[in-house]
């Protein structure tokens, strides 16, 4: 049976401040930055082997994939379809705002200019149906944000949407997916 990894960013300025992110650049803080050293670290010392890391576009996503692969050794390359969800209207607002939460659990929802939950899931679907046919062959660590982790974790596991809408993790969470064989 394959299986992959999951690695939520290092913590950005616009977390620090409560902001969504989406598909805008938020660099790294300097705690961020310390996160994702400490996960390199970690991912040697539990002895966690992969073949490469893919990694989101967006500079806290590539950021910490490169301070982890500088770490571990394993090479690490860019992959768009990591790239967060674009939520339109709603990035640079407040995080936990009600209106922002009702949004989140309407999957065709745009948020005005944005992407909807069905076209995320759509590319990081394929994603992951890739990466299965890999597995057994190789082994990814995926290096994204959290509104990929809840498609991440939708893709291995049932979720309502009330479940898939609170969903997340935090930063520089490892998080270890098994596939089920084909």
């Amino acid at each position: 049976m394959g299986y992959m990894y999951f690695v939520r960013h290092g913590q950005t300025v616009w977390n620090v401040e409560n902001k969504i992110c989406g598909a805008t650049d938020s660099e790294l803080t300097e705690l961020g930055h310390q996160q994702a050293i400490e996960t390199g670290k970690k991912i040697l010392a539990e002895g966690i082997r992969a073949d490469e890391i893919l990694y989101s576009p967006l500079v806290r996503a590539a950021d910490t994939a490169k301070h982890i692969s500088e770490i571990t050794g394993i090479p690490a390359r860019v992959e768009p379809r990591l790239i967060e969800q674009n939520f339109g209207k709603w990035e640079s607002t407040p995080r936990h705002g009600e209106a922002f939460e009702e949004a989140k659990r309407q999957f065709i929802n745009r948020f005005g200019n944005g992407e909807t939950m069905l076209q995320l899931a759509q590319r990081i679907y394929n994603l992951l149906d890739e990466l299965k046919a890999e597995s057994g062959k190789k082994t990814y660590i995926l290096v994204a944000h959290n509104g990929i982790s809840r498609v991440v974790q939708s893709y291995f596991y049932e979720m309502t949407n009330e479940e898939y809408a609170a969903f997340g993790i935090k930063n520089c969470e490892v998080r270890r997916y098994e596939f089920e064989e084909v």
